[in-house]
């Protein structure tokens, strides 16, 4: 039987065959792949979307058969070192600001919440390490009130920009309190707007030269005033005009001639520091109720030209104000019986200056302090011969209230002050101060206006260094009905005359009613009793006035 030799088998297709069922075998028990995390601060380097395939058990690659495959790698991989941050320079936790500083225009980025997530607790403390001081604790509302410019709320209808050349007269306050059913409009004239308006009123006076003897008469008075402010991103002006006529039936001498020019400004200089000034005219006739005026006869003609300067810088939750300004006081001719007497030697130029610290909580509630001093200078001596030129100081601290709220705006103040004559032989006048200009809104219908003001007034009384003058008010104001609105007031006001006996004072009691026709029109109607008293013999009276008119605005 012949012998058959087995086939000679070539090497090269062996070879390609053993690497083909390795392929196979590669292919069958090959398990998905699952991609590794990143190191923090390494870049994954972009791959192609993979397939979309089932993510297999963390010990998936143990169950294989002869596997020797490695596991997947975790994502905590031990292997690799994360960027640690370094202790040693703490900063703010996420979500905290860092204190802003002037000229420091970076803001770290606070994450934005999403709708419908409520914050509780309490805020986080500063990291380890950190100055509490460097970090923001204010809300974002108010943080957002601080960075805003240094001006005035923008919601007043009326545009009262320029308010802080002297705090204790802002306008604002009053504006809060004398709530309406509407508000003013005005004209636009380009970038300004105009607020025009007219009084018409006739009053009855049963004691019309404030005095024992009670003489009465009737009076009809015309009040016009227009109001031009600017209506600008920055910066503020404002012109301002008003005058009194009063025509009386029997006693022309109690004639009023008066008016007001007044010119504000406000110059933002940066968003956290402004100057404001402003420059006045006023003339009005002496009431009787001073000592001068109380003899009958012509009234002095009162000349007041004002120029007031005031620097504001807001430097976080610290603002400071300096301001100055300088008042020329002229008083006219008056006459008695034909004869004429001169009133220049009461002519005087006062000038003062003050710096005001404030310091705010919030910007609702500020705590403030400020010095103010101040410099009368009499042109000629007084008919003595004396020269009743002098110094002043007043120093007052208080609490401010801001002028945004819809509830409580204004301030209130108390301290100490002086005026002191050049001439020895007068007497200084001196004592507590106390100042207020605060309106509460109680509710919707009824708001509170308490009013406070302390000085020390000239005088050429005989041996008189001055008069310490104070006065105090409370008024109420109620709405019965949308456009009814009834007021009820009174004021106490107190003189006392330093180097003299003399002393006097005066209690006040007004009530009032509006009534609004249109958004044009008021009709109005004020009734006012006073009661003075004072030590001087033949100088106390009683008075009452009742006054009806309409007011027309635009």
């Amino acid at each position: 039987m012949p012998i058959t030799r087995p086939k000679r088998v070539d090497r090269a297709q062996l070879m390609l065959s053993a690497a083909a069922v390795a392929a196979l075998a590669t292919t069958c028990l090959e398990a998905p792949a699952v991609a590794q995390d990143a190191p923090i601060g390494i870049q994954r380097p972009r791959a192609q979307a993979p397939r979309p395939v089932a993510k297999p058990a963390a010990d998936q690659a143990d169950a294989l058969p002869n596997s020797d495959i490695p596991a997947v790698i975790p994502a905590d991989d031990p292997s690799v070192t994360p960027e640690v941050p370094d202790d040693l320079e703490p900063a703010p936790r996420t979500g905290q600001r860092a204190v802003r500083k002037d000229g420091d225009l970076s803001e770290p980025e606070v994450p934005q919440l999403r709708d419908g997530i409520i914050q509780t607790g309490e805020p986080e403390a500063p990291q380890d390490g950190i100055d509490p001081t460097s970090i923001d604790t204010r809300t974002k509302d108010e943080a957002d009130l601080f960075e805003a410019p240094l001006t005035p709320s923008t919601f007043d209808q009326l545009l009262f920009q320029v308010e802080d050349l002297d705090p204790i007269l802002d306008r604002r306050p009053e504006r809060l309190f004398r709530f309406e059913p509407y508000d003013p409009v005005g004209v636009r004239v380009g970038s300004f707007v105009l607020f025009p308006q007219a009084e018409l009123s006739a009053g009855a006076f049963s004691n019309l030269f404030h005095s024992p003897k009670a003489r009465s008469d009737i009076s009809f008075d015309v009040r016009p005033s227009a109001q031009l402010v600017s209506n600008w991103r920055q910066h503020a002006l404002e012109f301002r005009v008003s005058g009194t006529a009063t025509f009386f039936n029997q006693f022309d001498t109690e004639n009023d001639k008066a008016y007001t020019l007044e010119t504000r400004g406000r110059l933002d200089i940066t968003k956290r520091t402004n100057l404001q000034a402003s420059l006045s005219h006023d003339v009005s006739q002496e009431s009787r109720s001073v000592l001068e005026a109380r003899d009958v006869g012509t009234r002095a003609d009162v000349s007041v030209d004002k120029a007031t300067l005031a620097l504001n810088h807001r430097f976080n939750r610290l603002s400071l104000q300096l301001r100055g300004a300088v008042s020329d006081y002229a008083f006219g001719d008056s006459s008695t019986a034909g004869v004429t007497f001169s009133n220049a030697s009461r002519d005087y130029r006062e000038t003062g200056q003050a710096v005001r610290a404030s310091w705010e909580f919030k910007p609702t509630l500020s705590a403030f302090t400020e010095v103010a001093l101040n410099q009368r200078d009499y042109n000629q001596v007084d008919a003595s011969g004396l020269d009743r030129s002098s110094n002043g100081e007043r120093v007052r601290a208080g609490l401010s209230f801001g002028n945004t709220s819809e509830i409580l705006r204004g301030e209130v103040s108390a301290g100490w002050g002086d005026q002191r004559p050049s001439t020895a032989t007068l007497p200084t006048v001196s004592g507590l101060i106390v100042d207020a200009n605060l309106t509460w809104r109680v509710n919707a219908l009824t708001s509170v206006l308490a009013t406070a003001r302390s000085d020390f007034a000239e005088t050429t009384g005989t041996g008189v260094g001055g008069i310490k003058v104070q006065i105090a008010g409370l008024e109420l104001r109620h709405a019965f009905h949308r456009y009814l609105i009834g007021t009820a007031g009174i004021a106490y006001s107190d003189a006392q005359y330093a180097g003299s006996t003399l002393a006097e004072n005066e209690l006040r009691e007004t009530l009032g009613l509006e009534y609004f026709l249109n958004r044009e029109t008021i009709v109005f109607g004020r009734y006012a009793h006073a009661n003075f008293n004072s030590t001087a013999m033949n100088a106390s009276y009683d008075s009452d006035e009742v006054r009806l008119g309409v007011r027309i605005r635009r």
